[in-house]
C-alpha cells in the first residue's frame, strides 16, 4: 500500500474563533469546512467513499452529525481522537484509505472548546497520568497553576516551560529566542483571514506580558479556539480521470510516533514529544529521500513558542541545542505579493499562516488547518503570507497522550504554479 500515491485536491478551513466568541456548534464548523474543501475540489460528496472524522470534545458519533448535511450517502464514518493530533490522524487514515484502494475520501475535523484542556471523566485512570508521574519524576509538582487554571491545562503548561528551561540551562537559550518566535508567528498571522488573532506585537511586548509558568508568557500562548477544517483526498487514477491535475498536491510521506520511554519522566523535551517527532520526521525524510534542506516552508505545532524551537531541532533545521541561533539568523523579507515573511537560515519560513498561536487552536480542526495551509502555499494560492516558488512543505502536529503525526507534500510536475 505504501507505493500507492495519494493526492490532496481540495481544502477548507473556516476562519478559527476564540471560544464563545461566535454562536454556532460543531455540526455548522464541520460542514462548512468540508463544502468548502469540496468545492475547492470541484467535486460533489457523492464521490467521497469514506469520510474521517476528527475531534476531541465530544460525544460518540460527531463526525456523523457533521457530514449528513452534505448528504445522506451512506458513506462510512470514521470517528477519530488523538488530542491536539487528532487532525493529522484524520488525515493520515484518509490517505491509508486511498492506499487501501479507495479513490476519493474526506477527512474532516471540529472542535468546539472552552478556555483551557479539560477531562471529562474522573471516574477512570486519565490516559495523561503517565506524563504528570513524569513530572514528578523530574521534580516537578503537578497541580493548577493558579485559582483560574485547571490542573490538565496547569500540567500541559508546566510540561513545555520545563522543557524550555532545561534547554536555557543546557544551551544557553534565552526568553528572548522565544518572544522573537511569538512576535513572528503574530506578525505573520496579520496576513491570514482565517486566524482567530490578527494583530502584531514586538518581542519586548511578548516579553512584557503576564508570566504564565516561567519562561512563558501568555503572549507565547496559542489560544484554544472553535473551528473546522477539511481536505479531500484521492488516487492519481481518481486525479486524472476528474481531471485534478491543477489542484492535487501530493501527501510524499508521512509518519505517527507515539510515546517512547523518554516520554515518562527522563527529560522534560522527552514529555513534550521531542523524540517522537523526531523519529516521526526521519522516517519521513527517509521515504521522500530528503533532507530539511528540500523543504521550503514548515507548520509546526507551536502550541507555545519553546515548541517552535524544539522542532527546528527535531525537524533537522539545525542541531539540537542551536534552535537560538537559528532564531537570531532570521531577517524579515517581502514576497511578491507584498506580504512579509521571516526566513529563517536563508532557507525557511515557518508558520507562515501565523502558527496556532495567531490561527487559535481547535484542538480537531489544528492539523487539518496545518494541511490546508500548506496546499494553499504548494498551489500559489496563500496571498500576502505566500512563499514564492514553494514546491514542498511540511507538517508537523503533535498531541500529548501521545502521537506526533509529521507529513512531507509535494507539489507534482504536472502542476502548473500560480506564482
Amino acid at each position: 500500500m505504501s507505493g500507492k500515491k495519494v493526492f490532496v485536491v481540495g481544502v477548507g478551513m473556516t476562519k478559527f474563533e476564540r471560544p464563545h466568541q461566535r454562536k454556532w456548534d460543531y455540526p455548522e464548523m464541520g460542514e462548512l469546512a468540508a463544502t468548502d474543501a469540496l468545492k475547492d475540489a470541484g467535486i460533489p460528496y457523492d464521490k467521497v467513499e469514506a469520510v474521517v472524522a476528527s475531534y476531541c470534545y465530544g460525544d460518540p458519533t460527531c463526525g456523523q452529525k457533521a457530514v449528513y448535511g452534505l448528504g445522506l450517502t451512506g458513506v462510512p464514518v470514521f470517528n477519530v481522537n488523538n488530542n491536539c493530533s487528532s487532525g493529522s490522524t484524520a488525515l493520515m487514515m484518509a490517505r491509508i484509505l486511498i492506499q487501501a484502494g479507495h479513490g476519493c475520501t474526506l477527512a474532516v475535523g471540529f472542535e468546539k472548546m472552552n478556555s483551557g484542556l479539560s477531562e471529562n471523566f474522573p471516574d477512570r485512570v486519565s490516559p495523561l497520568q503517565q506524563h504528570v508521574e513524569g513530572l514528578k519524576i523530574l521534580g516537578v509538582e503537578p497541580g493548577p497553576l493558579n485559582p483560574h487554571v485547571n490542573a490538565v491545562t496547569s500540567d500541559v503548561v508546566k510540561m513545555f516551560a520545563y522543557a524550555a528551561k532545561d534547554h536555557c540551562h543546557k544551551y544557553g537559550t534565552k526568553q528572548e529566542h522565544f518572544a522573537k518566535i511569538a512576535s513572528k508567528n503574530r506578525t505573520q498571522g496579520t496576513q491570514n483571514p482565517r486566524a482567530a488573532t490578527q494583530k502584531s506585537i514586538t518581542p519586548e511586548e511578548v516579553l512584557s506580558k503576564r508570566i504564565v509558568c516561567g519562561p512563558i508568557t501568555i503572549a507565547m500562548t496559542a489560544p484554544t479556539g472553535d473551528g473546522g477544517a477539511a481536505a479531500v483526498l484521492c488516487s492519481e487514477e481518481f486525479v486524472r480521470k476528474h481531471h485534478l491535475e491543477d489542484k492535487a498536491v501530493e501527501i510524499l510521506a508521512q509518519h505517527m510516533c507515539t510515546d517512547l520511554p523518554d516520554s515518562f519522566g527522563q527529560s522534560f523535551l522527552g514529555l513534550c514529544g521531542y523524540s517522537m517527532s523526531k523519529r516521526a520526521a526521519e522516517q519521513c525524510y527517509r521515504d521522500a529521500h530528503m533532507s530539511a534542506s528540500d523543504v521550503d516552508l514548515f507548520e509546526v505545532h507551536d502550541c507555545f513558542a519553546p515548541n517552535e524551537l524544539f522542532q527546528y531541532e527535531a525537524l533537522g533545521l539545525c542541531p539540537e541545542g542551536k534552535g537560538g541561533d537559528l532564531v537570531d539568523s532570521g531577517h524579515w523579507i517581502h514576497n511578491r505579493n507584498g506580504g512579509r515573511l521571516y526566513k529563517l537560515g536563508q532557507r525557511w519560513v515557518v508558520n507562515a499562516s501565523g502558527g496556532l498561536e495567531s490561527k487559535g487552536h481547535p484542538i480537531g480542526a489544528t492539523g487539518l488547518g496545518q494541511c490546508a495551509e500548506i496546499c494553499w502555499q504548494l498551489r500559489g494560492l496563500a496571498e500576502k503570507r505566500q512563499v514564492d516558488g514553494a514546491r514542498v512543505g511540511m507538517q508537523q502536529n503533535f498531541g500529548i497522550g501521545g502521537a506526533a503525526v509529521v507529513t512531507i507534500y509535494k507539489k507534482p510536475e504536472w502542476h502548473r504554479a500560480k506564482l
